[in-house]
């Protein structure tokens, strides 16, 4: 008879799997544009500074190879992301990319190595890493919290992916299961907080995506619209044809130039008030 702990082994490696390879849609978007735009570096460098020392606290516990080889896959793929992103990031980007990495992998996976390595020793060295590993475990549910406050601030979820949030939700329950099986606190307990964050993501997601198709079909309503109408110039020449998204580029513009305009109209009015006096 197969051990529980088994199936949900194997389920935590493929789910997992499919959790490294969910932000492929954002960065072949990241390709397409040639360039990071809006998204973030700092979910990657913290999750693949999580996995390499989740795999130094299985390395010391020992009898979890499951873990070490989905763990050491997921190093793999994140260090492709990043290495990805810093190629198309901006300058301001890449430097605070590389000082993430810096902060993160150098400085925490290091030192966190360096002296559990020569300074702990026996039971307490794997009980401080198992506690270690909890807390970065817990900070990559935590590092999408900087795009979730960007998402309700611009009311536009382009730049929080969907199914990364709803593997990452899959995952922690699949997890947490597994944790449990193994009476092990640091597999188990991260996953908690995990399940509750890719919960909000979520609904977040729900939430402003109908407000973003909304905005989307009016800026599609009105690109066809102008699709429809020919421009002659004096010289009898027609204008080149124009993409939908340079149309609405061009609305967008005039939209702000409109405003403007209003504003200044309404502060020399303002302006041109004669003051009354009263005695």
């Amino acid at each position: 008879m197969v051990d529980i702990s088994t199936i949900f082994s194997k389920l935590c490696m493929a789910v997992s799997f499919i959790v490294f390879l969910a932000p492929l849609p954002t960065f072949y978007n990241i390709y397409k544009k040639k360039s990071t735009e809006g998204y973030q570096s700092i979910p990657y460098v913290v999750a693949l500074c999580s996995a390499m020392i989740l795999i130094y606290y299985v390395h010391l516990k020992g009898n979890m190879v499951d873990v070490v080889i989905i763990n050491a896959i997921g190093v793999f793929i994140e260090t492709i992301y990043i290495v990805f992103y810093i190629f198309y990031a901006p300058k301001k980007a890449k430097v605070q990319t590389i000082k993430l990495l810096l902060l993160f992998v150098v400085v925490g996976y290091g030192g966190v190595f360096l002296i559990a390595q020569f300074i702990l020793k026996g039971a307490i060295r794997t009980t401080i890493v198992g506690w270690i590993s909890t807390a970065f475990s817990v900070c990559t549910f935590v590092a999408p919290l900087g795009i979730m406050r960007k998402v309700i601030k611009t009311k536009n979820v382009e730049y929080m992916p969907f199914l990364l949030s709803f593997f990452l939700t899959i995952s922690a329950v699949v997890w947490f299961i597994y944790g449990l099986t193994q009476k092990n606190y640091v597999i188990y307990a991260p996953n908690i907080l995990g399940f509750t964050f890719g919960v909000v993501q979520m609904v977040l997601y729900v939430v402003y995506k109908n407000k973003k198709e909304n905005n989307v079909t009016k800026e599609l309503k009105l690109s066809e619209v102008l699709q429809n109408h020919v421009i002659i110039l004096e010289d009898g020449k027609k204008l080149p044809q124009l993409t939908q998204e340079q149309i609405i580029d061009i609305w967008k513009l005039g939209t702000l130039i409109y405003s403007e305009k209003l504003n200044a109209s309404a502060a020399e009015v303002d302006n041109n008030r004669p003051n009354i006096q009263t005695n």
